[in-house]
């Protein structure tokens, strides 16, 4: 049976640091196998397991224990496997799964781009397209379909999982109408619409993503009456008027691109509207290890960076909006309330 309740000295722990690109690739194997699936609420023999998922039993006995040490799964005195908390978390059918969380961070493209890292701190730029000659979602769209499909289940997941909670957090009974910028499938809208029957809203984000909308938002779905879906690019117009808009982890791209965005929101938006901006933190969070590790990624990928507390305050005021209250929404998120001076 596998512990790992250790902690171990500086020499080992930086070995296992280094080595930490073994961990995701053993998650990915896992879940490519589908390992968590397979494994039900009783504990399995390796020969089962490996029968079910169509694998060497000697290899997945090795990639078990390898994933046990992590906490992934455990290991029983007899041989057998059970599940524990994260296991459960890479199964399809879990209401929390990271399942597609954990194929996106591990893509193929990520395993080329890691090494240069130290490129990409020197120059400040992305490297992503030194490697592959063309933009981030241009290569995803173009030409990696299957990676692009993990990206929008892994965004799909994100969103409906944080929906709930922004909507807990933010009061919108005193207005009429709400817009999500870069709003993705809608499910942020869809939460907020559910919450608030007088509520009418908009959706607006590139027009390959609002064609495949929350079923909830589109023709003949529980909440079309009160939403309108607008295709178009916030960093090239916001054709909308709304009592508050919604910016959710969009503001992540280089700084031009930002800029632009919230000054469109500025263009659009009459005096006194509300504008709430919901982002990871790298500074002001209990979950330091993976968004630093996002923020690290952003700038591989799209040269962008995940926010401090002052960067955001900094980006938000240069754009002529007045901060009030700065909230947390989860562990991971933050919200950002301001208002379009008069």
């Amino acid at each position: 049976m596998t512990t790992v309740d250790q902690v171990p000295p500086p020499p080992m722990r930086l070995r296992e640091l280094v080595f930490g690109a073994a961990c995701a690739a053993a998650v990915r194997a896992a879940v490519r196998l589908g390992v968590a699936d397979a494994l039900d609420d009783t504990p399995m023999t390796v020969d089962d397991l490996a029968a079910a998922v169509k694998t060497q039993p000697h290899t997945l006995r090795r990639l078990l224990r390898a994933l046990s040490c992590q906490g992934v799964f455990t290991e029983h005195p007899d041989g057998t496997f059970a599940h524990t908390e994260m296991s459960r978390l890479l199964r399809e059918d879990d209401p929390h799964s990271l399942r597609y969380i954990a194929l996106w961070c591990t893509e193929p493209w990520t395993w080329n781009v890691w090494p240069l890292l130290d490129e990409a701190v020197r120059s400040g730029r992305n490297v992503f397209e030194d490697v592959y000659d063309r933009e981030f979602f241009e290569y995803l769209n173009e030409a990696a379909p299957e990676s692009a499909h993990v990206f929008n289940r892994a965004m799909t997941t994100s969103s409906e999982q944080s929906a709930r909670d922004v909507a807990r957090l933010l009061d919108l009974g005193d207005v009429s109408s709400v817009v999500d910028i870069g709003g993705g499938q809608g499910h942020v809208l869809a939460s907020l619409l559910e919450k608030h029957p007088h509520l009418h809203g908009t959706l607006l984000d590139l027009p390959g993503v609002v064609e495949n909308a929350d079923p909830r938002l589109r023709q003949g779905g529980a909440l079309a009456d009160r939403v309108q879906v607008v295709a178009g690019d916030c960093r090239e117009t916001i054709p909308v008027t709304a009592d508050v808009y919604i910016i959710k982890n969009v503001l992540e791209w280089d700084d031009d691109s930002t800029r632009r965005a919230l000054a469109n929101v500025r263009a659009a938006a009459r005096p006194g509207a509300r504008v709430v901006v919901i982002e990871n933190l790298v500074d002001d969070t209990p979950s330091m290890r993976f968004t630093t590790a996002m923020d690290l990624l952003l700038l591989l990928n799209v040269g962008g960076a995940k926010h401090t507390r002052q960067s955001m305050t900094d980006r938000l005021t240069d754009a002529g909006l007045v901060i009030g209250d700065i909230s947390p929404v989860n562990a991971y998120l933050h919200a950002f309330e301001c208002t379009v001076p008069g």
